[in-house]
């Protein structure tokens, strides 16, 4: 939907993500390795989010009025509009209910900030348009019977997939359900909205693959990335009757790391000139409904996503038990000149740091090789350097000990073993 907004004061927002760490490590890797890598980011692709401001927001607002010209029917139009969408707007938020309060057309217009010429049609003497009203909050809330705040959620990242023809996208081209996504006024919503504008490095991290990840690990990356808490997936199915004929949707709401069902309903547009309206009403109603998620406590952020890492106890026993017993010296047999007497403590080495990599296909690799490691005695503590899904994680390890001695108990695990200078590589 091409939306022209025509604002009655100079506006300006903050509708760019500045890109993290992660994302900037990817595009000098792009430019680094050469064609192959930069034809998965560059092209067409990215949609700005609009401005988030707290104001309200009207919508869908239908006039048709004539006038002596067309700049005085254009003008009555707009007169109208803000009328009509002021008595929508009591009956949505008015904390009295019943009739909007009457005000003259000097208090009406100081109250209006901008008007959004949604589809208009002009004659010399006739003005047939839909139009959105936006109302400057701090001027509005008091005639609602507001202070002008709003209790909002924690940030959450949002990523829209569309399912259109068995093919599922998220921001790897410019779709409608993004772009309806991308001129949704979050600033009136309970829900703190994270929108990635879909450019560059957004349409490699962010996939519809992410929503079947349940690394605890990796979703912290990627909330990290965007400074998000948690995150939340509205997920639209379009489905066609036959080409220019109605589209259904299908528009599921789902939250968190474990990809969690809050809601689901279906609209049907007319044909493809109506699907923007389609979309942009879905976009409204999945607001409500994380609206009413957060007000019965179903979006608190994900507290396994601010703990410590937590290793699977069963498989770091299993193996544990697939070392063995520790062997005992065999009776008989005579202990070297200056080993410790029996029952005495060695004397501890000094503990120094290691390098450990280790090939990590998945989370699950990452987890059993952090646990083989720390199932090694006199490692004192495992901590990661870097994590890399499908490439290579680094480990730093404290250990008191030798260097082959480490390699040694890695290998009687199963690892595949590669010494270095004061550096292990492991994979199985």
């Amino acid at each position: 939907m091409a939306v022209l907004r025509l604002s009655r004061s100079t506006r300006f927002s903050r509708s760019w993500l500045a890109f993290g760490a992660g994302a900037a490590a990817l595009a000098v890797a792009g430019v680094l390795a050469g064609p192959a890598i930069m034809a998965q980011i560059e092209g067409d692709r990215g949609i700005a989010p609009i401005a988030s401001t707290g104001d309200f927001e009207v919508s869908g607002i239908e006039v048709n009025v004539s006038g002596s010209s067309a700049a005085d029917a254009r003008a009555k139009g707009w007169q109208e509009a803000e009328k009509l969408a002021w008595q929508k707007l009591w009956k949505t938020n008015g904390l009295g209910g019943g009739t909007a309060p009457a005000l003259d057309a000097g208090t009406l217009d100081a109250m209006v900030a901008a008007v959004v010429v949604e589809q208009e049609q002009i004659g010399p003497h006739r003005y047939i348009a839909r139009l959105g009203v936006t109302f400057d909050r701090a001027r509005t809330g008091g005639y609602l019977g507001m202070h002008g705040q709003i209790a909002r959620s924690a940030p959450l990242l949002i990523i829209p997939v569309l399912y259109e023809g068995g093919v599922a996208s998220v921001y790897e081209t410019r779709t409608p359900w993004q772009r309806a996504w991308a001129e949704f006024h979050t600033g009136e919503s309970a829900i703190d909205y994270v929108r990635p504008n879909g450019g560059g490095a957004d349409s490699l991290l962010l996939t519809e693959g992410q929503l079947s990840r349940r690394s605890r690990n990796w979703w912290r990356l990627v909330l990290d990335e965007f400074g998000a808490a948690d995150v939340i997936m509205p997920i639209a199915r379009l489905t066609r009757e036959f080409p220019g004929g109605p589209i259904h949707g299908t528009f599921t709401a789902r939250h968190g790391p474990d990809n969690r069902f809050i809601g689901q309903f279906e609209l049907t547009a007319p044909s493809d000139e109506q699907l923007p309206l389609m979309l942009a009403d879905a976009v409204h109603r999945l607001d409500a409904l994380y609206t009413g998620a957060l007000q019965q406590g179903q979006l608190a952020p994900d507290p396994s996503l601010n703990m410590a890492p937590q290793f699977d106890a069963k498989l770091i026993n299993q193996i544990l038990d697939s070392l063995g017993p520790v062997q005992q010296t065999a009776p008989g047999v005579a202990a070297q000149p200056g080993a410790p007497a029996a029952g005495g403590a060695a004397p501890a080495a000094p503990a120094a740091t290691v390098t450990v990599q280790v090939a990590t296909a998945d989370a699950a690799a990452l987890d059993a090789g952090m646990a083989a490691v720390r199932g090694v005695a006199g490692v004192q503590g495992v901590a990661t350097s870097s994590v890399a899904m499908g490439g290579t994680s680094v480990l730093r390890v404290t250990y008191s000990g030798d260097l082959d001695a480490l390699a040694a108990a890695l290998r009687a695990q199963g690892w595949k073993v590669t010494t270095g200078a004061n550096a292990l590589s492991i994979r199985k």
